[in-house]
């Protein structure tokens, strides 16, 4: 075991697989005190089992470490502050969070459901809100440093086919991130988040069919063009939990407000949002004017992520 996170304790939402099972391992691994939640739902969040979460905490404790299992859904605002309470009422307080639990319920904008809409966004985005929120208060109270990560997608931050709720979920995160980051930044709490992509079962879920509508329409990708350049051709779950346990450390104490890409064996930063090309008019400006302005400069080698089909 390692000690980057001796002394440390650690709420994993989500983390009874996948992405969050490794960083949960991991941080267990490196000393931390580990709260594992998940409500062990299906992908799509309905049903729930606790033995997720508990087999974890079972393979935490066999290698030596300490943890404690609990099952309460994010997307509950009560139930989220019970999930912080049980790391103070465990191991006497908190100090990581990850914000890592996730659905799916994919569907074109024009066949998606309010119902389906509101589940991804309330686990995603009011989840991460929930969490920090209750997280940050008891931090704060603790008068102590704190570390906030939560997992993002290029699937909000670039677009993806048919995931309007999840994108939506996954842009809002990014703008907590940031919003967050300031808000608390005084008290040494830090919030940053990361956008994963690995082979878990979540992305099990989209068909072959998918993929391949999705290539056909000619969907614009950063993180399929990322993919391309992996050392290795899969990024698997257990590839995010390294930077995500960095994040936790004493060592990223000035890392705050940022959104990192992580798939496989790359790390990227991204940049802050920032204007491309702007244009300025002396008074206002007029549609006729733009329209006679806009091809040469703002649209200029303007792409268009889903063209119109060919007839």
């Amino acid at each position: 075991m390692g000690s980057r996170l001796k002394g440390k304790v650690a709420v994993i939402t989500g983390g009874g697989r996948g992405i969050g099972r490794g960083i949960a391992l991991l941080m267990a691994q490196e000393g931390a005190a580990v709260v594992v939640n998940d409500l062990g739902s299906e992908v799509d969040g309905r049903g729930g089992s606790g033995s997720a979460a508990d087999a974890v905490v079972s393979e935490i404790k066999a290698s030596g470490g300490s943890a404690a299992a609990n099952c309460d859904s994010v997307a509950d605002f009560a139930a989220a502050e019970n999930i912080i309470q049980t790391a103070v009422k465990h191991f006497g307080k908190v100090d990581i969070l990850v914000n890592n639990a996730g659905i799916l319920r994919d569907r074109m904008v024009f066949n998606l459901s309010e119902e389906d809409w509101d589940a991804v966004i309330a686990v995603h985005l009011k989840g991460a809100f929930n969490c920090t929120r209750h997280a940050t208060r008891q931090m704060r109270e603790q008068k102590s440093a704190g570390r906030i990560i939560s997992m993002s997608s290029t699937s909000g931050l670039y677009g993806n086919l048919g995931q309007a709720n999840y994108g939506a979920a996954k842009d809002g995160i990014a703008g907590l991130t940031r919003v967050a980051s300031r808000d608390v930044g005084k008290y040494g709490i830090t919030v940053n988040a990361i956008a994963p992509a690995a082979a878990t079962r979540m992305t099990a879920t989209v068909s072959q069919a998918a993929r391949d509508a999705r290539k056909r329409r000619g969907v614009a990708s950063m993180g399929a063009e990322a993919r391309q350049l992996l050392p290795r051709p899969q990024s698997e779950p257990d590839d995010i939990a390294p930077f995500a346990t960095y994040l936790a450390t004493d060592a990223a104490a000035n890392i705050n407000g940022q959104i990192f890409v992580v798939m496989g064996g790359i790390i990227s930063l991204l940049n802050y949002p920032a204007p491309a090309r702007t244009i300025t008019a002396a008074d206002h400006w007029t549609p006729e004017e733009i329209a006679g302005l806009f091809p040469s400069t703002l649209g200029m080698d303007l792409g268009n992520p889903a063209p119109p089909r060919s007839e």
